[in-house]
């Protein structure tokens, strides 16, 4: 099977996000990780050193994959990057207690092509501090990659490179007739999700069932819970509607 960049699937609509890069090597280097395997959407957010894109590193680096570093992005944040998306993964070896969902680049790889519609961005942090707990959190999916727990410490575009191959991979599968059972609706958006859990918290507060002062671990759990969930759009706005029905109730 002859995969293209003009396919109307994954490969139009997968974003590789990176945070606050060090090197401009690097840079250069998941460009070229990305467009081997067909892919061309790169977006970084504060690349910490300046003309991230035109450096002499990044355009070695890049090693003929000129165009990516071209119509790369440059945002302020990663609520930009991911502006949009129906589904965000972060990349991290590093595990957190109030993390989302846990998968391999498998798992992943294989539920977002079977999902025809919607954008989705995989999140990669900086080389020498990964990823912010915030962002993480706020992601429907960390993607941990299985190495040896003795040394365990991927560079950034040889990361990039798995997850493009696995990506790649998982769209092949599902092209040569593989399918799956069952209904599904149109994902959630990263900003309805996040519309959601601001309505949820303020309803929570109405019945004193959350204290603002002391909300200890309650919010990060119930996005855990939710996020293993892959929330639809007709779920979220389920789930408003009880949120709303609870502050109309709590202000009578």
């Amino acid at each position: 099977m002859n995969l293209t960049e003009t396919d109307t699937s994954l490969f139009q609509r997968l974003r590789f996000v990176l945070v606050e890069t060090s090197h401009p090597g690097n840079i250069g280097a998941a460009a070229r990780a990305i467009k081997t395997m067909g892919f061309g959407r790169l977006i970084l957010v504060n690349p910490r050193f300046e003309n991230a894109l035109s450096h002499p590193d990044a355009i070695a680096f890049a090693s003929g994959a000129l165009d990516i570093l071209e119509s790369a992005q440059i945002v302020k944040t990663t609520e930009e990057a991911v502006s949009g998306c129906k589904f965000v993964a972060a990349v991290s070896a590093r595990l957190r207690e109030f993390s989302p969902p846990i998968l391999s680049p498998r798992e992943v790889t294989e539920r977002i092509a079977y999902k025809e519609e919607g954008e989705v961005a995989f999140i990669f942090g900086s080389e020498r501090y990964g990823l912010p707990n915030q962002v993480v959190m706020n992601c429907q999916a960390l993607i941990n990659i299985p190495a040896n727990p003795d040394y365990s410490s991927l560079n950034l575009a040889q990361a990039i490179q798995l997850l493009a191959y696995e990506s790649r991979m998982a769209v092949n599968v599902k092209s040569d007739g593989a399918s799956q059972v069952g209904f599904f609706g149109q994902a959630a958006s990263n900003e309805q999700i996040d519309a959601m859990y601001s309505h949820l918290e303020r309803a929570l507060v109405a019945i004193d069932f959350l204290d603002p002062e002391n909300p200890k671990k309650l919010m990060p759990r119930l996005k855990r819970l939710f996020s293993r969930a892959g929330l639809e759009a007709e779920e979220v706005n389920i789930l408003r509607g009880i949120s709303k029905k609870i502050l109309d109730v709590s202000q009578k």
